[in-house]
């Protein structure tokens, strides 16, 4: 009998990971330790539970980085995916979900398969000897225990950060006789919905009085963290406005691509959007709105927001700390813990960012586990396509002697680059905008032929 792999975590990595075991063959045993230990931030105890947002950002593979992301990964079987998709809510271009259908939908496919072992218990310390293939998909928020034998076993002190989570209102406390619906240039998304957002506009007036509100509210301290950073895609938006008056305008409050039906003549200063975040379409997040604003000053200051003057709130924003190793010195190119490689590492805790490219990390080390347990070993995807750009870059494409390492969404960048046409057939210049949109798309067509072949080989080389 083959001996199962063990995966540390069950969010949305750990899931994937387990997922991918199974789907390959292999036994495979995924602890959680919820609800056996809490966190700070969970409320479930079911797997691949969404904590900061509901939305898988783009779902365009074409035009956009993440998107392709997802193309990628649903050529590969992820779970992650199929479970978004049968549970998506309208949110524009964006996949979004149903939190709590997609959550539940994630757990039942896991427990119903028979190679796949759910255990309820914390892994205090680093894994038994005897677990001679662990994957740590432990997330943001490893136990202390955990993360301590991670150090001692690396002598390294990992890197961390504050992340936030944004509040969401209940449907009908929002005044939508002020409010509208619409997506930002009418952009239909998944769904095919083009008013997926509920959007509240702002005078200049109202916008000032916003601002002094949020510099001025009290915030959550946490003072054995004061040396932490922020990491940039995740900020709150009363740091935001710390470094500018005007960067929530151009931020998540920017009033582009939106018109007020009742008087289209008037353009808002800005605009606050909120995304359904239920299948229901009873609860709706305020988008962009993480925050670290304390809970009496939280519903004060957002119910200035017209069209959520008596808002009600199903839940307020908080504050919690994300935790992640120095990848570059730490793993090999197979994702595995130079120190020790029998474990490997995946999701957050690698030092990417965002529920996909977690995901993506739990699927790569899913499928990089059960072909060495099956004694047939795979390299990772090649750098041109977004999976492998993106663990290209946390073990080996960032540079040393520059910045910190930092958390790091998916984005072209990682990607070698590729000309566009300069010239159209008939001879003329094409613009820069148009040749950067050609660029992204000959990228993106590249990423999954040559995804494919990779697929190609490796079920050449199982049978």
């Amino acid at each position: 009998m083959t001996n199962p792999i063990h995966v540390i975590g069950g969010g949305l990595a750990g899931s994937e990971a387990a997922w991918q075991i199974a789907r390959a063959g292999v036994p495979v045993i995924l602890h959680e330790m919820r609800p056996v230990r809490g966190t700070d931030a969970h409320q479930t105890q079911d797997l691949a539970e969404l904590v900061c947002s509901n939305s898988f950002r783009s779902d365009d593979w074409q035009y956009n980085a993440v998107g392709l992301l997802h193309a990628e990964m649903r050529r590969c079987d992820s779970i992650i995916m199929a479970c978004g998709d049968a549970h998506q809510v309208p949110a524009g271009g964006a996949l979004a979900v149903d939190r709590d259908g997609f959550s539940a939908a994630v757990t039942a496919k896991l427990e119903a398969h028979p190679l796949v072992t759910i255990v309820r218990e914390e892994v205090a310390g680093l894994p038994p000897a005897d677990w001679d293939s662990v994957i740590i998909a432990t997330g943001p928020l490893t136990s202390p225990s955990l993360a301590d034998a991670i150090l001692k076993l690396t002598g390294e002190d990992s890197l961390s950060f504050f992340d936030a989570i944004a509040p969401i209102v209940h449907l009908e406390s929002i005044d939508m006789d002020i409010a509208w619906r619409q997506s930002r240039y009418d952009k239909e998304g998944p769904g095919g919905d083009a008013a997926a957002y509920i959007n509240c506009p702002m005078t200049k007036e109202q916008y000032e009085a916003f601002i002094d509100a949020l510099l001025e509210g009290p915030k959550a301290e946490f003072k054995d963290w004061e040396n932490v950073p922020y990491f940039d895609g995740c900020l709150p938006i009363e740091v935001m406005a710390e470094r500018g008056r005007e960067t929530l305008r151009h931020g998540p409050m920017k009033p582009v691509g939106l018109t007020n039906p009742r008087d289209p003549t008037v353009k808002a200063h800005a605009i606050v959007q909120l995304r359904q975040d239920n299948a229901l379409g009873t609860l709706w997040n305020m988008v962009g709105f993480q925050t670290k604003l304390k809970h009496g000053a939280q519903a004060e200051v957002f119910r200035m927001i017209p069209g959520l003057q008596d808002a009600q709130f199903a839940r307020l924003g908080g504050l919690h700390r994300n935790t992640f190793l120095n990848s570059p010195r730490l793993l090999d190119d197979k994702l595995r813990l130079k120190a020790d490689t029998r474990l490997r590492f995946a999701g957050q805790v690698t030092g990417v960012e965002g529920y996909v490219e977690s995901a993506a990390l739990g699927l790569l080390t899913g499928r990089l586990a059960a072909a060495e347990r099956l004694g047939a070993p795979i390299e990772i995807p090649p750098p041109t396509t977004a999976m492998g750009a993106l663990a290209a870059h946390i073990t080996g494409g960032f540079l040393e002697g520059g910045a910190k390492f930092q958390p790091m969404n998916i984005n072209y960048g990682l990607l070698p680059p590729m000309d566009a046409p300069k010239k159209d057939a008939a001879g003329n210049k094409v613009p820069m905008k148009e040749r950067g949109r050609a660029k992204k798309a000959l990228m993106s067509q590249r990423a999954l032929d040559d995804l494919d072949a990779w697929l190609g080989a490796r079920a050449m080389a199982a049978e």
